[in-house]
């Protein structure tokens, strides 16, 4: 299983890829774009699961810890725009701790997981 982690700001992409490598969760077979481009997916092969990791400009900011114009924030969102189009998961950042986006995306997984194994059993018993 391949995980993509996309999104304006880096380091939300590099702690979320920490924390699911320190859960066992498919850690190898994890990949972020901190430049995305559409021919990501030529490059790593097409994630089976595309997550975007969202933030607003006056957070970005803040967490970058230098500045980042509009423009070049807006210019950013307008690289991304084909990976928010194709995510199997939009995440809000904002607002809310690592861990707590973490937890979203260990709760997603396992949900997407558990979908997973059920479309397998009814194959099986065809």
């Amino acid at each position: 299983m391949k995980i993509g982690i996309v999104g304006p700001c880096a380091s939300g992409k590099t702690t979320l890829v920490r924390g699911l490598q320190s859960h066992d969760v498919w850690g190898k077979h994890i990949a972020q774009e901190h430049s995305y481009v559409p021919d990501m997916w030529q490059r790593i092969s097409r994630p089976d699961i595309l997550i975007y990791l969202d933030v607003s400009f006056p957070t970005a900011q803040q967490r970058r810890k230098m500045d980042w114009t509009l423009e070049e924030f807006l210019e950013q969102n307008r690289r991304l725009e084909h990976a928010r189009q194709h995510a199997d998961l939009i995440i809000q950042t904002d607002n809310l701790t690592p861990g707590e986006v973490l937890n979203q995306v260990l709760d997603f997984l396992s949900s997407f997981k558990s979908q997973n194994n059920d479309r397998q059993e009814r194959s099986s018993q065809s």
